[in-house]
C-alpha cells in the first residue's frame, strides 16, 4: 500500500459542493476590553485557506490526484484569493466554477487568541439560488462526472446542492456507473438517495436517526437506519474510538483511531472523505482505503485549523507502523525515516524535538546545546546542513568534515536519537515535514527570529532558546589551526560566518555577520 503515490497520480475525482474560504486571524490576548467584557485581540497574522467543498480539493491535489471542481462563488475578492490558494495544490480544474453576482463567496473568519477560538464571523448567503443557476450547476457538474472516476459531494448547506441538483447528479452517475461519496450535513437523509457512501461523524449520525452510536453496536444499530433511510453504505467517524464502515453486505470493518495529539478537528472530515474517494478511485480495497483516510484524518487533526494532508506526511504515518519507537540510537536517516520515526515516537506519547545547524567541528559550544536539547524533549533529531548547504552559506572551503562524518559524530553524542540531513539553506521544509513538539536555538535569538517557531507554535509546541557555552566557535578553532600549521592548511580562503555554540547552523547570515 506504500505505493499509494503512483496510483493517486492516475486517478480522477470530481468534488461537488459548497466552496467557502476559511480564514483564520491568530492574535494576543493580555485585557479586556474597558467597552464591553469582551477580550482584546492584538493582530500577529492572518491566514486564507480553502474551505468546505475547497478543502476537499485541496487535499486531493495535495495527494497528487486530478481534480474536477464544481461550485459556487461571488463576484468578489474572496473568490480570487480561493482561486489562487487552490492554484498553490496542484492539478484542479476549475472550469466547473460559477460566479454569482449580488452573492458573496462564502467566507468564515475565526478569530483565534492563545491556540483558542475566540469568534467565528460568517460571511455568506445560503437562501436557494436561481432555476438559472442550478441548471448551470447541473451542467458543470455532468462534464465532471463524465472526466473523473469517483464523485464527491460536499454538503455544507449553502445551498449548492438543492434536491433538483442532486437528482440530476444521481441520475448521471447510476447511468455512467460512478460511485458518490457524500459527506451529510442534512438531518433528513431520504435527500441523498442515491449516493454510495455516506460519511457522518457520530453527532451527524445521531442527528439523522435519533440514535445513539458510541459503541460499536450502538453504531451498528444507528448505521443500519441511515442505510434504511438513505440506501447508502455508512462510513462513520469516531472521534477517538476511529472509523467504522457498515455496508449492506458483509461485516462491518472497524480501524482504531491513529491520532495522538488532536488540536482542531476543523475540516478532518473533508480530508477523510478526500483520501477515501482518492483510494477508491485508485482501485484499492476498502479496507485499505480506509486505513489511508485514517492516517490522514490522525495527522490533520494535530494541526491547527482547517488544512491538507501531504504525501510525505500520509507516507510516513504509514511507514510508522513498521517503525520500531524503540530505536533511540543516534542512527543517520533520510527525510522520510525521520518522519516515520517521529510518529512512530508519538504514538508512544514522547515528545520528539529538534534542534539544527552545520556542526563542522564540534566543540563544548556545541556539546552544551546539544545536551540541552535532549533535555527538553523524550528524543532529539539533529537536523545537519548538508555539505552543499554548507558550502553556500560558509564558502567553498568549508565543511572541513564532510556530511557522513559529521553525521557519524553527532550520532554518537549523549541524547541524540536520530540525525536527519537537509540541502535547504534552512530547515524550514524540513521542520514542515517533522512537525516537532519542541524546537531548539541558541539564546542569542529571540523566539521571533527562529526559523520553524510559528510551525511548532501552531501545533501548541514550544521553543526553548538554549544558554550559550562563551567562546567556542568553529571559525575560531579554523584559525587557530592555521596560525599554528600555516603552510599545511589554508581552509578559509573565502570569507566565512563564524559559528558560535548555540548559532551553528548559519541562519543569522541572512540577519547579520557573526563575530568569531
Amino acid at each position: 500500500m506504500l505505493n499509494f503515490l503512483d496510483r493517486f497520480a492516475k486517478a480522477r475525482v470530481a468534488v461537488i459542493g459548497d466552496l467557502i474560504v476559511d480564514c483564520y486571524l491568530h492574535g494576543d490576548v493580555s485585557r479586556i476590553s474597558p467597552e464591553a467584557p469582551v477580550p482584546v485581540v492584538r493582530s500577529l497574522s492572518e491566514k486564507l485557506v480553502p474551505g468546505g467543498a475547497a478543502n476537499v480539493v485541496a487535499n486531493l491535489a495535495a495527494l497528487g490526484v486530478g481534480v474536477q471542481v464544481v461550485g459556487l462563488t461571488g463576484l468578489d475578492e474572496a473568490r480570487e484569493q480561493l482561486i489562487s490558494r487552490l492554484h498553490d495544490h496542484g492539478r484542479i480544474d476549475m472550469s466547473g466554477l460559477i460566479s454569482v453576482a449580488g452573492r458573496p463567496t462564502t467566507r468564515k473568519l475565526r478569530v483565534l487568541g492563545a491556540h483558542q477560538q475566540i469568534i467565528r464571523i460568517d460571511h455568506e448567503d445560503a437562501s436557494p439560488f436561481e432555476r438559472a443557476v442550478e441548471d448551470q450547476v447541473i451542467d458543470r457538474a455532468f462534464a465532471a462526472i463524465d472526466a473523473s472516476d469517483v464523485v464527491i459531494l460536499s454538503d455544507y448547506g449553502k445551498g449548492v446542492l438543492a434536491d433538483r441538483v442532486l437528482a440530476a447528479i444521481f441520475g448521471r452517475c447510476r447511468a455512467a456507473n460512478k460511485r458518490v461519496l457524500l459527506d451529510p450535513k442534512r438531518t433528513e437523509l431520504s435527500g441523498y438517495r442515491g449516493a454510495s457512501i455516506l460519511t457522518p461523524n457520530r453527532k451527524e449520525l445521531t442527528a439523522a436517526t435519533g440514535l445513539p452510536c458510541e459503541t460499536d453496536e450502538e453504531a451498528a444499530v444507528a448505521a443500519a437506519r441511515a442505510r434504511e433511510i438513505s440506501g447508502a453504505d455508512i462510513l462513520l467517524t469516531r472521534s477517538e474510538k476511529g472509523m467504522s464502515f457498515f455496508a449492506a453486505e458483509g461485516t462491518p470493518i472497524h480501524l482504531a483511531t491513529v491520532a495522538q495529539d488532536v488540536f482542531d478537528v476543523s475540516g478532518a472530515g473533508d480530508t477523510v472523505i478526500a483520501v477515501l474517494a482518492a483510494s477508491l478511485a485508485a482501485e484499492l480495497s476498502m479496507r485499505d482505503a480506509m486505513k489511508l483516510a485514517n492516517h490522514a484524518a490522525g495527522i490533520v487533526v494535530a494541526k491547527v485549523g482547517t488544512a491538507v494532508v501531504t504525501p510525505e506526511e500520509l507516507y510516513a504515518s504509514l511507514a510508522s507502523e513498521m517503525t520500531s519507537a524503540s530505536i533511540n540510537d543516534g542512527r543517520h536517516v533520510d527525510l522520510a525515516e525521520a518522519v516515520a520515526l517521529r510518529w512512530a515516537w508519538a504514538r508512544e506519547k514522547l515528545t520528539v524535538g529538534v534542534a539544527n545547524g552545520c556542526f563542522d567541528l564540534l566543540h563544548p559550544g556545541h556539546v552544551s546545546l546539544i545536551r540541552q536539547a535532549a533535555e527538553a524533549c523524550d528524543r532529539l533529531i539533529m537536523a545537519l546542513n548538508s555539505d552543499s548547504s554548507v558550502r553556500r552559506l560558509k564558502g567553498p572551503s568549508r565543511p572541513v568534515q564532510d556530511e557522513k562524518a559529521r553525521a557519524v559524530v553527532m550520532g554518537a553524542i549523549k541524547g541524540v536519537s536520530a540525525v536527519v540531513l537537509f540541502d535547504e539553506d534552512t530547515p524550514l521544509q524540513l521542520l514542515e515535514a517533522l512537525q516537532p513538539d519542541v524546537l531548539v536555538k541558541g539564546a542569542d535569538y529571540t523566539e521571533d527570529k527562529v526559523v520553524g517557531a510559528d510551525i511548532v507554535r501552531a501545533r501548541g509546541g514550544r521553543v526553548v532558546l538554549a544558554e550559550l557555552a562563551q567562546g567556542h566557535s568553529t571559525s575560531n578553532l579554523i584559525k587557530a589551526s592555521e596560525k599554528r600549521h600555516p603552510a599545511a592548511s589554508r581552509l578559509d580562503s573565502a570569507p566565512s560566518f563564524g559559528v558560535v555554540a548555540g548559532e551553528p547552523d548559519g541562519d543569522a547570515r541572512r540577519d547579520r555577520a557573526q563575530t568569531p
